[in-house]
């Protein structure tokens, strides 16, 4: 097997010591690596049970077989562990320039488990890791750990090829559920509360130094392959867009559809639209596109505040799902304040989905009477307080810091509250997209857009948004070549220009297996079912692959919903076509 460095360093926390491991080739052909290989090591080192919090949970960081070759979008990593927002299987993603320096290390994976007895920066290296002091850094924000770091720890001095820091900021130092690990100062592995868990173990920060190669199959079938997509990609339609506009212009997409969740998704369109779009980002910010390391889409924006209270303030971004959150969910109209809540949530270190969730989740049960703070929708001073507020565990922001579940068991607002396995939704309505209600259903993480992206079919009227017939058997088809993308581990917004034949492309030049699409969807389906696995060991049931009882209760301006027979439909057709029997396990 090409591609691989065919080792991963598992490392003990507790007694500080390291150990590399070899990989065979048989795992590595059956997993690949980032999300295949990882799961597999998770589901090797974990014990069933393990306190996400707790010494037994590991947490794995992985890169892929396409880490520093030239394929586009291939400047990535992933963290995987049990998550302490859900309980169930966690996992995240990050780009940026760091992933290069996380493969330059030298592991296909770097496994986490233990608990330090102080704040340690970990340093990894081709020879394995370095245990640094670190209890002057706890309580910086990320910006200021990465600096930090980088100018005591980074290999850059010794001429070597550069260093990448992975960090996290108060909001994983106090256990924050759905806090986020930072890096590139502006890039998030944003989801399942991985930050909580690192900061569980102490850990402030990891910088990855090394020089490693990695050897690939075929290097000039790549070459081609990459003049191929160059080509295609030159008129693309998506990828200008992406260039001019970047994510956010979902907003219009979602808003016309009736499916941009709206003042705690109580409505599907937003009276401010022509703020917050991307048209009102670049006139109200001064933006500049920015790209990660070999990408040529830019979709990031590296944007400025010009003027006004936050004048000076600079962050990549806002991107759709931090302004449909604070624009859409908590109702603020201005885009600047969005971009300060925005860069607030990366300082601290914490989820912009789910913390403008839990923002507006408190402003309605303000509204409601549940809680004695009233934060008025729209209020974007009060909630930065408030994202403050759940950063350090202080009054109100205590309860939320514990997640959506917990808030709503303490508030007796269970009814009201929007989550799937305790994570908070991204911002597609599943009572317009019913096929995003069975992805944020089935979702081994918990409601979650990216497994399939499946709004993609549903807005193009490759199926229409309210069919039923024949949306699970096209769903696992968009989500098993997505999960070979984080396997890979590949961006998904290359989804339109790497279809399934270019898939097996780019796993045979990088790994030298030649596979069809029958056997990339088999290799795929497995990794799927290794976290199903771990899922079912954890306790998951049908009732868990279900979404929260207002989407089947409480139509949209223009009466859409979920129903719940449309749901068990959607979800029994899925088992089916997975090989589970009628309750989601495994035969």
């Amino acid at each position: 097997m090409y591609g691989f460095f065919k080792r991963y360093l598992l490392v003990d926390l507790t007694n500080r010591r390291s150990e590399i491991r070899q990989l065979n080739d048989n795992d590595l052909s059956q997993t690949l690596g980032g999300k295949g290989l990882a799961t597999r090591l998770l589901l090797q080192h974990n014990p069933a049970g393990a306190d996400p919090l707790g010494s037994d949970n590991h947490i794995i960081i992985a890169t892929g077989p396409a880490a520093t070759s030239p394929i586009f979008g291939s400047s990535r990593y992933g963290v995987f562990s049990r998550s302490p927002q859900t309980g169930f299987y966690g996992e995240s993603y990050s780009g940026g320039w760091t992933p290069e320096a996380v493969s330059r290390a030298g592991f296909d994976a770097v496994v986490l488990g233990g608990l330090a007895d102080q704040s340690l920066v970990l340093e990894i290296n081709p020879k394995g890791a370095v245990f640094h002091d670190a209890r002057d850094l706890w309580g910086l924000d990320t910006h200021q750990t990465e600096d930090a770091v980088m100018e005591r720890h980074a290999w850059v001095k010794k001429g070597v090829r550069r260093s990448g820091v992975i960090s996290i900021g108060p909001a994983g130092e106090n256990l924050v559920r759905f806090a986020v690990l930072e890096n590139d100062k502006w890039r998030s592995a944003g989801r399942t509360g991985m930050g909580a868990v690192l900061g569980s173990k102490h850990i402030k920060a990891l910088i990855f130094n090394g020089d490693a190669e990695r050897e690939w199959a075929d290097p000039e079938a790549m070459s081609v392959l990459l003049k191929e997509i160059k080509a295609v990609a030159k008129d693309h339609p998506g990828v200008a867009a992406y260039k001019k506009w970047g994510t956010p212009m979902t907003v219009d997409l979602m808003n016309a559809a009736g499916a941009f969740p709206t003042r705690y998704w109580t409505r599907g369109t937003v009276k401010h639209l022509d703020k917050i779009n991307a048209q009102g980002m670049q006139k109200s910010l001064k933006v500049k596109p920015i790209a990660c390391l070999k990408c040529f889409l830019a979709c990031g924006k590296k944007s400025t505040i010009p003027d006004g209270p936050h004048a000076g303030l600079q962050v990549v971004g806002p991107e759709y799902e931090t302004i449909y959150s604070f624009g859409g969910l908590c109702d603020i109209s201005s885009i600047q304040d969005i971009a300060m809540l925005n860069d607030l949530c990366d300082r601290l270190g914490m989820d912009t989905i789910s913390a403008g969730n839990l923002a507006a989740f408190a402003m309605e049960a303000g509204r409601r009477g549940r809680i004695k703070k009233n934060i008025p929708f729209g209020d974007s001073a009060q909630v930065a307080e408030l994202l403050k507020d759940i950063a350090y565990g202080r009054g109100l922001g205590e309860v939320l810091s514990q997640g959506i579940k917990h808030a709503a068991a303490q508030w007796g607002m269970e009814d009201v509250a929007v989550h799937v396995k305790g994570m908070e939704p991204p911002g597609y309505d599943p009572r317009v997209l019913k096929g995003i209600g069975l992805e944020y259903a089935i979702s081994d993480r918990g409601a979650c857009h990216l497994r399939a992206t499946f709004y993609k079919p549903e807005l193009s009227n490759m199926i229409p948004p309210s069919q039923i017939e024949g949306k699970a058997e096209m769903l696992i088809d968009f989500e098993d070549r997505h999960t070979l993308f984080d396997t890979m581990i590949l961006c998904r917004f290359y989804r339109d220009l790497y279809p399934w034949e270019i898939i097996g492309r780019i796993i045979h030049t990088t790994t030298g297996l030649e596979l069809d699409k029958d056997g990339l969807k088999k290799m795929a389906g497995g990794v799927t079912a290794n976290a199903r696995r771990f899922n079912l060991r954890e306790g998951l049931t049908p009732q868990d692959d279900a979404l929260p009882k207002r989407m089947h209760t409480e139509p949209l301006e223009k009466g859409q919903i979920i129903t719940e027979a449309e749901l068990k439909r959607l979800r029994s057709d899925y088992y089916r076509l997975r090989g589970w029997d009628s309750q989601g396990r495994l035969e």
